[in-house]
């Protein structure tokens, strides 16, 4: 994005006479050194630069003009129409689905996964997203992987309507094998002061809505590459779960970015939280929402998981409750509402290519968090 490179120290210790440790005068040499001796091409990352400058210009928006080249990025939060803003800031990464990808070779839709990581947690705060930031490091830079990853962010950023306005691409060689790269993103939104989504919004009757996953999204991969591993099965082998792709191809799949639906919802007024279901599942998200008083009781017969995840837990021999804990299960973002407006929420979201199911309500709290009713030797199964 700025796109600079960047490089370990060239600085050693040694003894007195500056002989590298380990090193013998005879090793010593009067020929010249270059930083492309020392494995960083600026050429490279020069040449990248310019390969995304189309890419983040493609995500132009108002107070954002998504130019790469300086120092640093710009937003003009007058210009994007807000007058009293709160900032809301959020960075996360794509976790070992990295190694999905790099070992299928599939690097077009990890930058996808990597601004809806970021973009789905500031939309639970009721901000819109405003802009995105990437790191790129590797231990060799090769171009054209790395603009595949980049057309992924773009298409994030275009998916979330947020400015992909700079970032950095570090090629650091010896720190990364190869063919190895390393994901990071930044994002930033705004909401107005009088419509952040507090955790006192939320209340003893609301309704429950679940919107559809992809699949495995981008939490769990640890879980997932061990079953694969326990099974043999080949990046480019059909996936047992749905034979039209390869496994590669499947697990693969995006995390779906959710920010436009959301939106959408918050301007019927009557939605209280969201919930993205990210590390720590379908357990750990949603009291992140609710005070210590209530309780989610999510219905698990009211959604169909889709059939990545029965595979998951048959292959592997994971019971529900971890099932639960670790993965999506098929709802990638809940959202709380009113239950007066419970049908102009579902009719905002429809609007915008979601199907919201009702899974579930908000009560007070007798016992755990969560409750899970359904959940037998029948589910998942």
């Amino acid at each position: 994005m700025e796109d600079t490179i960047t490089a370990p120290s060239d600085s050693y210790s040694g003894d007195s006479s500056g002989t590298p440790d380990g090193a013998t005068e005879g090793a010593r040499s009067n020929t010249p050194l270059t930083y492309r001796d020392a494995g960083v091409d600026i050429d490279a990352g020069d040449a990248l630069v310019e390969a995304i400058k189309p890419l983040a210009a493609s995500t132009r928006r108002p107070g954002a003009n998504a130019d790469l080249g300086g120092f640093g990025g710009l937003f003009d939060l007058k210009a994007a129409g807000f007058s009293d803003p709160i900032l809301v800031a959020a960075t996360d990464g794509v976790g070992t689905k990295l190694r999905v990808a790099i070992e299928s070779a599939r690097h077009d839709t990890v930058g996808i996964d990597l601004v809806a990581m970021c973009v789905n947690d500031l939309v639970v705060q009721g901000a819109e997203p405003l802009m995105f930031l990437d790191y790129y490091a590797t231990g060799k830079l090769e171009i054209a992987v790395a603009r595949d990853v980049v057309s992924g962010i773009a298409e994030g950023c275009r998916q979330a309507g947020c400015g992909l306005i700079g970032g950095e691409t570090a090629e650091m060689p010896g720190m990364y094998g190869d063919g190895d790269y390393d994901l990071a993103g930044f994002a930033v939104g705004a909401v107005e002061r009088e419509r952040v989504l507090e955790r006192d919004r939320v209340g003893d009757g609301d309704i429950v809505l679940g919107l559809a996953s992809s699949g495995v999204h981008s939490n769990g991969y640890s879980l997932v590459r061990r079953v694969v591993e326990r099974t043999g099965i080949a990046w480019d082998a059909p996936a047992p779960f749905d034979t039209t792709k390869t496994l590669g191809e499947a697990l693969m799949a995006p995390t779906r970015i959710y920010v436009k639906a959301c939106l959408a919802a918050l301007l019927t007024d009557g939605v209280n939280g969201f919930v993205h279901v990210t590390g720590g599942g379908l357990v750990e998200n949603p009291p992140r929402v609710y005070g210590d008083g209530l309780a989610m009781r999510l219905d698990v017969k009211a959604w169909t998981p889709p059939a990545i995840f029965p595979w998951l837990a048959r292959e592997g021999g994971i019971e529900g409750r971890e099932m639960l804990r670790t993965f999506n299960c098929g709802l990638g973002m809940l959202v709380v509402v009113k239950s007066e407006a419970v049908e102009a929420v579902e009719a905002a979201l429809r609007e915008h290519g979601e199907e919201p199911l009702r899974v579930g309500r908000v009560e007070t709290r007798t016992g755990d968090a969560v409750i899970f009713d359904g959940l037998d030797q029948t589910w998942m199964t």
